[in-house]
């Protein structure tokens, strides 16, 4: 029966998200935890005529960690790809050459079966664009965002040069790239200017953390986080960090508007990334969205009713979305 109530969301995936036409090649790359999953999104693109193939890999141990070379291959000779996986593959090299292609990606990670059935994907992705559009413009035209909230969030990121992107849940044109249920204005900030401090009290979806029991305190100097501190839960995140073995994996990468109404925050990337009147600021590799620096990890920490400024123009404010189309 779940199965059933999950192709709701499968038909809309295909027919509203990626727009998949009959005899175009979907490919539909998935693992061992999500196969369920990957089979609704199958039958859905069967269903309008496309030329459908599924492809199983053994999960991966972290978002964004490199994908087999014979998925890197398979996935640049498809029009439409969706990747129901455990974890992301948005900053894979292996994506940026298959959006290079002209491949429509749908991006799925960690999508459990209820997502199919309720949530984020009820939206009308369509009438929600244009705001997301519009915020995007905005961060694309500053110089300088600046993140507070009541809890002690306070950071400045620079922003001159660097080209907001609009993620509207939907892959239309070639080369397009979404993670639906995610809606979000998104921008890489310049490398070396983050500064000031960051009260993660939302989530950081990866195992061992998901949503925050008490907040952690995330201090940045020059584009990077020098500490990280708190409870178990901060521990754990600094011992993540630091098993990358990396520098880089503590690059400020990321700064993310959510603005889907209808996500709720739940420890689940796609729902919680996308949620209205949130935001998330990323460590890690910023290669893949316009940044210049390359690791093997890519993490959001979720922060919650902040204010964000854009040259000092307010986008937010404590949470409320004060921009109109």
């Amino acid at each position: 029966m779940e199965q059933i109530l999950m192709m709701k969301g499968a038909r809309k995936l295909v027919t509203m998200c990626a727009e998949v036409k009959p005899g175009e090649k979907v490919m539909v790359l998935t693992d061992m935890n999500l196969v369920k999953v990957a089979e609704c999104v199958c039958a859905a693109a069967h269903e309008v005529g496309a030329e459908v193939s599924m492809s199983i890999m053994v999960p991966r141990k972290m978002h964004n960690e490199p994908l087999p070379e014979c998925v890197r291959a398979a996935m640049k000779h498809v029009n439409v790809l969706f990747v129901p996986t455990t974890f992301s593959i948005a900053h894979t090299v292996a994506r940026r050459e298959a959006t290079e292609a002209g491949v429509r990606i749908i991006n799925m990670p960690d999508y459990r079966n209820h997502l199919l059935i309720s949530g984020g994907i009820d939206l009308d992705f369509r009438a929600q664009a244009p705001l997301v559009e519009k915020i995007a413009g905005m961060l694309s035209d500053a110089r300088e965002a600046r993140v507070t909230s009541k809890l002690g969030t306070n950071i400045t990121l620079g922003l001159d040069g660097r080209e907001g992107k609009a993620l509207k849940g939907m892959a239309l044109e070639p080369g397009d790239f979404a993670t639906v249920p995610d809606v979000e204005a998104r921008i890489t900030p310049l490398e070396g200017t983050s500064n000031g401090v960051i009260m993660v009290d939302g989530s950081i979806c990866v195992p061992g953390l998901g949503l925050m029991t008490e907040p952690i305190k995330v201090t940045v100097k020059d584009g990077f986080a020098v500490s990280i501190e708190g409870g178990p839960q901060a521990i754990a995140f600094a011992n993540i960090l630091a098993g990358v073995g990396d520098p880089n994996a503590y690059n400020i990468a990321e700064l993310g508007i959510g603005l889907n109404p209808m996500a709720k925050l739940m420890g689940v990337m796609v729902e919680d990334e996308g949620s209205l009147g949130t935001i998330h600021i990323a460590v890690g590799t910023s290669g893949a969205f316009g940044g210049k620096v390359q690791t093997s990890i890519h993490l959001d920490m979720q922060v919650l009713s902040t204010t964000v400024e854009l040259d000092g123009t307010p986008v937010l404010k404590e949470g409320e979305v004060v921009v109109s189309v």
